[in-house]
């Protein structure tokens, strides 16, 4: 005999099908609650722990209010077993910062100057999350989230699943000093512009088959937002 599977067991299913096959990326936001329980016929509480089984996952980020920004946005795509591991051993662990920073330039340059050296590199999914970094709607914690997920799109493309893993186990240190050094950063809105640039920069070097840029630029963009929201760097008053 089998059990049935719960209610919540089968919107997330629902979900993380559309989030596979494309027709959900990066970016977008999930359907309400209430429309996702209609569609469904589930109660909107299942669809509730659908979405924090998801939140807990990495692969979305909710924020409560009204507006644009308010409800489920995604912010990744799902990954596999290893991944889920690595990410429970840095939680457990609780790696400093100047650790987790130091061996992302060790990984990052290494997989920029790798694609840029192939040449034939599938960036699609980086530029998609280029285009949804780009949606002024967005929150500070929202951009961040994508542009994390940015990060682990290069890495995935390399093709290497150790480091694609080792990469998305990083992911929630990462995002923890990020978004605490927001308080540090003056302007939220120029910060925002100014990673947009680096962003595409680095997509550039890479499409354009020049790793020594490609290497140096991806080096700067990370070191210069930990220098700038680093616990020395002013705290400013939230905008």
């Amino acid at each position: 005999m089998t059990a049935e599977p719960r209610a919540w067991e089968g919107v997330l299913a629902h979900i993380e099908a559309r989030l596979v096959d494309g027709r959900l990326r990066p970016g977008d936001h999930l359907p309400a609650e209430r429309a996702l329980s209609a569609e469904l016929g589930v109660a909107r509480s299942s669809v509730r722990e659908a979405i924090r089984v998801l939140e807990a996952m990495g692969l979305v980020r909710t924020q409560t209010g009204s507006g644009p920004s308010s409800g489920a946005i995604i912010v990744a795509r799902p990954g596999g077993g290893m991944q889920a591991l690595m990410r429970l051993q840095v939680a457990a662990s609780g790696f400093p910062v100047a650790d987790v920073v130091r061996t992302r330039l060790l990984l990052e340059t290494a997989v920029a100057a790798d694609l840029a050296d192939r040449g034939s590199a599938d960036l699609a999914d980086a530029r998609q999350l280029l285009d949804a970094m780009d949606d002024p709607a967005l929150t500070a914690e929202e951009f961040l989230a994508l542009d994390a997920q940015f990060h682990l799109s290069l890495a995935d493309a390399s093709g290497n699943t150790v480091v694609a893993a080792m990469m998305s186990g990083l992911r929630s240190s990462i995002e923890g000093y990020v978004i605490a050094g927001l308080a540090r950063i003056p302007v939220w809105e120029d910060m925002a512009e100014r990673l947009r640039g680096e962003h595409r920069a680095v997509i550039d070097a890479i499409a354009s088959g020049d790793p020594a840029a490609a290497r140096t630029r991806i080096h700067d963009h990370i070191s210069g937002y930990y220098r700038d929201a680093s616990p020395s760097a002013p705290i400013h008053e939230s905008r």
